[in-house]
């Protein structure tokens, strides 16, 4: 989020999108993340399903879900 943002704006993790985010995408890398860990991008509608496949391909993605004010905050991708 930037300081132009609105406070409390959610928005897309897809690299370069500022559009409000309606998707978490549920993701984990075992090699990295004890089984239990739960990273979340968020996705507008227009990049949810890129998303979904690029974790996918790699076997991180675990599942997407509409997106829950108060669910836990984004990861930074690592």
């Amino acid at each position: 989020m930037t300081s132009n943002d609105a406070p409390g704006t959610v928005i897309c993790s897809a690299k370069g999108c500022r559009r409000s985010a309606a998707w978490s995408v549920v993701w984990n890398n075992p090699k990295l993340h004890a089984p239990d860990r739960r990273k979340v991008w968020l996705a507008c509608e227009e990049h949810r399903q890129h998303l979904a496949d690029f974790l996918d391909l790699r076997g991180f993605l675990i599942e997407v879900e509409p997106f829950r004010p108060g669910a836990p905050e984004p990861s930074d991708g690592a």
